[in-house]
């Protein structure tokens, strides 16, 4: 497992990163404390929460992932692990967060309040990179900065991060931050995967000049690239229940299950049968094989998911590989909108 810093941080981390959100529901505790335990023997040192886990958020359930990723860690050396959790974006848009009574913000009350929650719920006294799940753009980043600036220098927080966003919200803040001498963005958290190229188009160019990291969540496009749509939604797939969910995220599936993504997906599996490399294996790869990203972040509800994921570790694609890919993507623009 090869190690990659998180932008100019002096965190350095694996290749491959455990993204937690499935479980509470799509994993109950035993599986999930399995699933860490192997990734950990797999050379992974990175893991990923948010204070709204598990997914789908509910009231009743926000926080529990974060509480058993803590539970687990207390039997492990506490610097051996880096542990990244979220802040919710704010309550107003496209999405209103199940937590503090329906009245999420990313300003200095709330910040405290969420790193304080987190804080107790991994019992930790401090988290390696805080990211803000969503922006707000409509704010003063400043008010967000300023206090992530003081998390940093109370030494409850290592680095900083942002998710969900764009070029404009990402450079701002970056301005803002260098203006004004505060604790800057290290990472980046937007989904990319070879059905969800959009990250290349502006944002790339950005984290190269800025020296921030990308951490892809969703290589394998929501399981998508994985093949198993293309015959059909399978009943125990999670596009399955969000398909007979409310209407955002019925939107949510049809943009990741769909006609071109489905083709996309088809050709991307001929690819790698060519090559004789498992298309898990082979999202994995492509996802990290590029220059702005650290770790990629992967998802799993059950443990036999994970050794295909693994594979890909120390894995480089090929330049042949590589070119077939490209043409997919030329002849299939934007699959998923």
């Amino acid at each position: 497992m090869e190690k990659r810093r998180l932008g100019r941080s002096g965190i350095v981390v694996s290749e491959i990163g455990l993204g937690t959100m499935t479980f509470g529901t799509q994993a109950d505790k035993k599986e999930s404390f399995r699933i860490m335990d192997q990734a950990t023997a797999g050379g992974i040192d990175f893991f990923d929460t948010a204070e709204v886990y598990p997914v789908p958020p509910t009231k009743e359930l926000a926080g529990l992932t974060e509480q058993w990723v803590g539970e687990w860690m207390k039997v492990k050396p506490r610097e051996s692990i880096i542990i990244a959790t979220k802040i919710a974006g704010p309550a107003h848009g496209w999405f209103n967060p199940p937590i503090r009574h329906d009245k999420a913000a990313i300003d200095r009350v709330h910040l405290r309040k969420a790193l304080e929650g987190s804080l107790r719920r991994l019992d930790t006294d401090y988290i390696d990179l805080y990211q803000i799940h969503w922006p707000d753009h409509d704010m003063r980043p400043e008010d967000t900065l300023e206090e992530l600036d003081r998390f940093v220098k109370e030494g409850k927080v290592r680095a900083i991060g942002t998710s969900n966003e764009d070029a404009y919200g990402l450079m701002k803040n970056l301005w803002a931050s260098d203006r004004a001498g505060l604790a800057r963005f290290d990472t980046i958290q937007n989904n990319f995967s070879f059905n969800n190229r959009r990250f290349e188009d502006e944002l790339a160019e950005c984290c190269r000049q800025e020296r921030v990291s990308l951490l892809p969540y969703s290589p394998l496009a929501g399981g998508v690239l994985s093949g198993k749509y293309n015959d059909g939604v399978p009943d125990d797939a999670r596009f399955a229940a969000y398909l007979k969910a409310p209407p955002r995220q019925r939107a949510m599936a049809a943009r990741f299950v769909n006609d071109r993504s489905l083709e996309s997906t088809r050709r991307f599996i001929e690819v790698a049968d060519e090559a004789g490399i498992h298309p898990v294996t082979m999202a994995t790869a492509w996802s990290k094989q590029h220059d702005f990203v650290a770790s990629t972040l992967i998802g799993v509800s059950g443990l036999t998911q994970l050794e295909p994921i693994m594979d890909a570790a120390g894995l480089n694609l090929s330049d042949e590989i590589l070119a077939k890919l490209d043409g997919i993507s030329s002849d299939i623009l934007y699959p998923m909108g």
